[in-house]
C-alpha cells in the first residue's frame, strides 16, 4: 500500500462540509467573517471582488440557514445588518 493514497473510511462529515461551504464564494465570505468577526453586507461586498449584490444575498442565505453564519438585524432607519460565524462556523 502506497504512503501517498488517503483512505476515508466515514466520508459522511467530508461531503457534508464540502456541500455546505462549495461554490465560489462562501469560503471567501466565511475567511472574512473569521478575520473580521463581525461585518456588514456592504463591507463584504467591497472585500470580495466581482461578487454581485444578489450573489452575496444568495450566499449569506445558504451559509445562515446552515447555521454557519448568524444574521443579527438593528430595528433603525437605515436597517443595519451585520454577519458574524456562529460557533459551528468557526469550528
Amino acid at each position: 500500500m502506497s504512503d501517498n493514497i488517503c483512505f476515508v473510511t466515514n466520508k459522511e462529515p467530508f461531503e457534508y462540509t464540502l456541500s455546505i461551504i462549495s461554490g465560489k464564494w462562501k469560503l471567501k465570505i466565511i475567511y472574512i467573517l473569521a478575520c473580521m468577526k463581525t461585518v456588514r453586507s456592504n463591507a463584504l461586498k467591497r472585500n470580495i471582488e466581482g461578487i454581485t449584490h444578489k450573489m452575496l444575498s444568495t450566499q449569506l442565505k445558504e451559509l445562515e440557514n446552515e447555521g454557519i453564519i448568524l444574521r443579527n438585524e438593528y430595528p433603525q432607519v437605515p436597517p443595519k445588518v451585520e454577519y458574524s460565524l456562529t460557533e459551528k462556523g468557526q469550528s
